[in-house]
């Protein structure tokens, strides 16, 4: 289907539109929405929370009357069922838009084509796959979650020039400098879930929350930490209540204390190595809602996403220090005879954040 410059033009605002919902909207995808005729915008909207209306009612609230006969450029197909809102494609309808443009379909089986089918039968032309690949990016946990099952995980880790996440002892505060960990902030703050292991937990009794700085506190990220034995101290900060948390243990796991009562808990089945299945985590975090979600752990949890393919990106930090080979390792990984069984990475991006570089990888 070929798009004019307009079209792009027009989409390309949508998209960053859409952007605005980067760190609100979940467990809803990120959407933006522009009326036009021609050249000229007559409305534009985004979805910034759920519940609240979605991106195409607050175009067509700014566009009015002159909505009539305009082209709606949108990020994802409009909605065609009642959930916490009516149906976008009925509220296009009724504004008598005579043009859909849309970047992809809902994944969604509520939605999946039926806004489309909608539009269409209304009269209203329809086209779709304008910048396909940057709104389903835009969207990779929220479509990782309806069409994988599981959220779209993402391994941050912090490493020294040659490798290395902390001493042998353990301290590892801090490896990269201050523009470094602030970054870490707002990709904490995109996630609908940060996850850990009880060993971390236990060594370095983090709070995991996220803290973005000259921005109002909109969405808290689930903590979820993988505790097999129910480990955790009385006075440990992931026990605190200070923002939701999922605690996931053994089923024969036992507290006999009140230090887990301020916090869920919820019980997962056994690989057969007598660890938490991590793929039966994922799918449980998946029923929740979770579209993306943030590991900040050690070599061994890390390794071990990794050794089961469940690992979708790398957000790698690395520092310009050396911590030598007594140091710990960045992951924990099964040894390899032959080069060419080495994983290779794609990076998608790279930033100085100070003295430190962040590297984002994609296998």
């Amino acid at each position: 289907m070929s798009f004019s410059a307009v079209d792009r033009a027009h989409m390309t605002r949508a998209l960053r539109l859409a952007e605005r919902g980067l760190y609100t909207t979940q467990p809803n995808p990120r959407v933006g929405c522009v009326l036009a005729h021609g050249e000229r915008s007559i409305g534009e909207g985004w979805h910034a929370r759920a519940g609240e209306p979605h991106a195409e009612v607050f175009a067509l609230r700014a566009a009015g009357t002159q909505a009539r006969g305009a082209t709606a450029y949108v990020t994802l197909e409009p909605c065609a069922h009642f959930g916490r809102t009516p149906p976008c494609a009925d509220a296009l309808i009724e504004a008598g838009v005579s043009r859909v443009v849309a970047a992809c379909e809902d994944p969604n089986p509520k939605v999946a084509g039926g806004g489309f089918a909608k539009l269409r039968a209304a009269g209203i032309a329809v086209e779709t796959g304008l910048l396909r690949e940057a709104a389903r990016d835009l969207n990779r946990g929220f479509f990782s979650r309806i069409e994988r099952g599981r959220p779209w995980l993402r391994v941050k880790l912090a490493m020294s020039l040659d490798g290395r996440t902390a001493l042998a002892n353990n301290t590892s505060k801090w490896i990269t400098g201050e523009a470094a960990r602030s970054d870490v902030q707002q990709w904490r703050a995109r996630s609908s879930a940060l996850l850990t292991g009880a060993g971390t937990a236990l060594a370095d009794d983090p709070r995991l929350t996220a803290r973005r700085e000259g921005a109002a506190a909109v969405f808290n990220p689930l903590r979820v930490v993988l505790d097999r034995a129910l480990r955790l101290p009385r006075g440990a900060h992931l026990l605190d209540g200070s923002a939701p948390t999922l605690v996931l243990h053994a089923a024969d796991a036992a507290c006999a204390d009140d230090r887990f009562d301020a916090v869920e808990r919820a019980s997962v089945p056994l690989d057969d190595a007598g660890r938490l299945d991590l793929d039966a985590v994922l799918r449980l975090l998946a029923e929740r809602g979770v579209n993306e979600l943030q590991v900040e752990a050690g070599p061994t949890l890390c390794g071990a996403l990794f050794a089961r393919g469940l690992v979708d990106e790398l957000l790698l930090y690395v520092a310009p220090v050396i911590l030598g080979h007594e140091a710990r390792p960045l992951l924990a990984l099964p040894r390899l005879d032959e080069i060419a069984q080495a994983r290779r990475l794609r990076v998608i991006e790279q930033r100085q954040l100070g003295a430190d570089w962040r590297l984002l990888l994609r296998e």
